[in-house]
C-alpha cells in the first residue's frame, strides 16, 4: 500500500519502486498569476482573475493588494479586485517572494504615497540593486533602509518618469519584467536597453500578459524594448496550467517508466519551463501533445544531456535529481544566478545528492552529475535530506526518492510556496 504522502508533517518518507501513472490537472501557473496580480495593481480598475494559483507566494501578493487599497474577494474559481482608496505610508511584507518584491519596487513607484517593502531574512539577501539603479535613472526616489542593493527599502510613489534607461538583468529577468509593466503608468514612454538578460522566456511571458491588458510591448532590437503609457483594460483573465509544476510529475513518469497525462497546459505556451519537456524527450521520454494537455511516457532508459539552463533555471534541481540514473555525464550550465534564489540551489542539490551516494561536481555556474546509478545497483538505506526552505529542492529530491530507496525529505511543507497540492498529487500518481 502506498504511504500517505499527503499527511506528511516534519518529514516525508518517499516510497521507492512504484510507477507514476494516471491523469493530473496541474495547478495554475505561478508566473502568470503574479503578473496578473501586479497588472491588476497597475490597472486600478475592477478585474477578475480566473483560477489563480493560491499558494504561499500568491497569498502574500493578495494580502499586499488589500493593504495597498484594493477590495479582494475570493470565490471557488476566481479572485476579484476592486480599487477602493490607496493608503500610502504602508509597509508591505513580501515574505520570501522575490518576484513580488521586484514587481512592487517598480509598480509602487507609480502609485502616490510612501511605501516600504521588506521580507524574510532570505529575501533580504536577494538583490534588487540593478532594478533600483534603473528606476532612479528614471526619476524614482528610493532609499535603502539597510544594506545597499537589498530590502528593506522605501519608495516615494508617483515619481516614475520617462526616457531611455540601461538595465542589467543578468541576475534576474524579473528586473526587466517589473520595469516593463510599470512603464504603462510612467509619465511618458520608456525604452529599456538590456545590458544582459537571463531567463529570457519570462520576459516574453510578461509582454504576452501586457498585451492581454491592451498594452503594447514593442521590441525595437534583440535587447531593446519600448513601452508607452497606457490605460490597462479591466475584465476577466484566465490562468493556464503551470509548466514549472508539470516538471515533477513528468520527471516521475520518465524515472519510473510510467505514463502521466497532464491537463491544463498547451504546447504554444510562453512559459519558459515548457522547454523542460524537450529536455526530458532528449533523455528518453516520449512526449505526446493532446487537445487537453500533454502525456509523458517513460521508456525505461535515461540518457545524459548537456544543457544550458539559463532560460529555465527553476528546473535545474529537477534535472539534477534525474541525472544520477542517466547513462553518461549530465552537464548543467549557465545558472550562476541560482545561488541567490530561495536557497543556493547549486550547493543544495550537490550536497544532498552526495548524501544519497551520487557523484556530483559543483561548478561556479552549474553542476556536473555522473550517471553512476545507470545500469548499476542504486544505493539504499535511510537518508534524511535537507530542503533549505526551498520548495524546488524538496520536490526534486522527492522525485529522486522514487528510485533511490530510503529518501526522507525534511520540511516537506515548503512546497506550499508554489505547489500546495504536490504531495497529494504525487501520491495519486503512485496509486495509479
Amino acid at each position: 500500500m502506498t504511504p500517505s504522502l499527503s499527511r506528511c508533517r516534519g518529514t516525508c518518507a518517499i516510497p521507492s519502486g512504484l510507477v507514476a501513472q494516471g491523469r493530473l490537472r496541474l495547478p495554475p501557473s505561478k508566473s502568470i498569476t503574479q503578473r496578473l496580480l501586479n497588472l491588476s495593481l497597475l490597472a486600478r480598475q475592477p478585474i477578475t482573475v480566473e483560477r489563480p494559483l493560491l499558494a504561499e507566494d500568491t497569498r502574500l501578493f493578495l494580502t499586499a493588494l488589500g493593504a495597498i487599497g484594493f477590495e479582494v474577494v475570493e470565490s471557488a474559481d476566481d479572485v476579484r479586485f476592486r480599487p477602493t482608496s490607496f493608503a500610502g505610508g504602508r509597509t508591505i511584507d513580501c515574505g520570501n517572494n522575490g518576484t513580488m518584491l521586484r514587481f512592487l519596487v517598480a509598480s509602487l513607484s507609480t502609485l502616490p504615497g510612501q511605501w516600504v517593502l521588506d521580507g524574510s531574512d532570505r529575501l533580504r539577501k536577494r538583490t534588487v540593486g540593478p532594478l533600483v539603479t534603473a528606476l532612479r535613472a528614471l526619476g524614482v526616489k528610493i532609499d535603502y533602509l539597510g544594506e545597499e542593493g537589498y530590502a528593506p527599502l522605501e519608495i516615494e510613489g508617483a515619481t516614475l518618469g520617462s526616457g531611455y534607461v540601461d538595465l542589467d538583468a543578468r541576475l534576474s529577468s524579473q528586473f526587466a519584467s517589473a520595469l516593463l509593466m510599470a512603464a504603462t503608468r510612467a509619465e511618458g514612454e520608456i525604452v529599456i536597453r538590456l545590458k544582459a538578460l537571463t531567463s529570457a522566456p519570462y520576459l516574453e511571458l510578461t509582454c504576452d500578459t501586457l498585451e492581454a491588458f491592451g498594452a503594447e510591448c514593442e521590441r525595437l532590437a534583440p535587447a531593446v524594448y519600448r513601452v508607452a503609457p497606457h490605460t490597462l483594460s479591466g475584465g476577466r483573465f484566465a490562468v493556464e496550467g503551470d509548466f514549472s509544476a508539470a516538471a515533477y510529475p513528468a520527471a516521475a513518469a520518465l524515472l519510473t517508466g510510467g505514463r502521466v497525462h497532464l491537463q491544463g497546459v498547451r504546447k504554444g505556451s510562453k512559459q519558459g519551463d515548457r522547454r523542460f519537456l524537450d529536455v526530458l524527450e532528449k533523455m528518453g521520454a516520449l512526449v505526446e501533445w493532446q487537445k487537453d494537455g500533454v502525456a509523458i511516457q517513460g521508456t525505461g532508459r535515461l540518457a545524459a544531456v548537456d544543457v544550458d539552463f539559463g532560460e529555465m533555471p527553476d528546473q535545474v534541481p529537477t534535472l539534477a535529481a534525474l541525472a544520477p540514473f542517466a547513462t553518461g555525464t549530465t552537464w548543467i550550465r549557465n545558472v550562476a544566478h541560482l545561488r541567490i534564489k530561495e536557497s543556493d540551489r547549486l550547493a543544495a542539490m550537490a550536497t544532498e545528492l552526495r548524501k544519497l551516494g551520487a557523484e556530483v561536481d559543483e561548478m561556479p555556474d552549474g553542476l556536473e552529475v555522473h550517471g553512476s546509478w545507470s545500469g548499476r545497483p542504486v544505493p539504499a538505506g535511510e537518508v534524511k535530506v535537507d530542503t533549505y526552505g526551498d520548495h524546488r529542492v524538496a520536490m526534486s529530491l522527492a522525485i529522486c526518492g522514487l528510485r533511490r530507496a530510503g529518501v526522507i525529505v525534511n520540511e516537506p511543507e515548503v512546497v506550499a510556496k508554489s505547489y500546495p497540492s504536490f504531495w497529494r498529487d504525487l501520491e495519486g500518481l503512485l496509486r495509479g
